[in-house]
């Protein structure tokens, strides 16, 4: 595996206000995420894991430090600089699926790429490969209502792969499904990672997603209190 780390923060910090109230989320976090690497963030409830998650993602701004995605600085980048950089090297998986519920899967799958400006017949050919490649490429014509929550979640991993980003974020990609499905989405998540190198960065706390990452970075009261090497099962 390459030593080239693609993500990295310094001294990240976050703190949600609300009138005179203020709740630090992030305690200066020190992270390094490296390609090809299948990590998971875990720890308690309110430990910082999606708004760690949600920072490194672009979706939000921390309070102070810094992240860096392929050496570029995300605080220096405006707002739609950010927001093409999310769109062109980030994938998002999350709990909720998100998928757009008037398209169908095969839409679904290829929509980074319709906004990314794909040719409709190059983003139709890279989309049903992609779905074939996620076993449900014979769902490609129907609307997501139509299948199961397993299913979706499947939708969302070919839209979220679909583009080769820099990095997969998942946020709790298995919360809302039975054990059955977990491990079925575990296991395709841990193939992409190994047959086509996707980088694949969790946050958790279902262990039987933690018990196959090569790596667990443990998040205590916004502090990271452990980072552990591991060999998956």
């Amino acid at each position: 595996m390459s030593t080239k780390a693609i993500l990295r923060t310094e001294g990240l910090t976050k703190t949600y206000v609300a009138g005179t109230v203020e709740t630090p989320a992030l305690r200066g976090v020190d992270f390094e995420l490296h390609q090809g690497e299948f990590t998971a963030i875990a720890g308690p409830s309110g430990s910082g894991k999606s708004t760690l998650l949600h920072l490194l993602g672009g979706l939000d701004r921390p309070t102070s430090g810094e992240i860096y995605l392929d050496g570029t600085a995300l605080s220096a980048l405006s707002r739609d600089a950010l927001s093409r950089l999310r769109l062109e090297r980030i994938g998002f998986v999350f709990q909720a699926y998100n998928l757009i519920p008037v398209l169908t899967v095969l839409e679904n799958a290829a929509f980074i790429l319709e906004l990314q400006g794909v040719a409709r017949t190059e983003r139709i050919e890279r989309g049903r490969r992609v779905l074939a490649e996620l076993g449900i490429e014979k769902y490609a014509d129907t609307f997501p209502n139509r299948i199961s929550g397993g299913e979706q979640q499947r939708v969302a991993v070919a839209r979220a792969v679909v583009s080769e980003p820099s990095i997969v974020l998942a946020d709790e990609p298995t919360a809302n499904l039975d054990t059955a499905m977990s491990l079925e989405l575990i296991d395709l998540m841990r193939r992409l990672n190994s047959e086509r190198s996707a980088t694949f960065l969790f946050a958790t706390h279902d262990g039987r997603l933690l018990d196959r990452v090569n790596r667990l970075v443990t998040l205590v009261d916004g502090c990271i209190a452990g980072d552990e090497v591991r060999n998956a099962a």
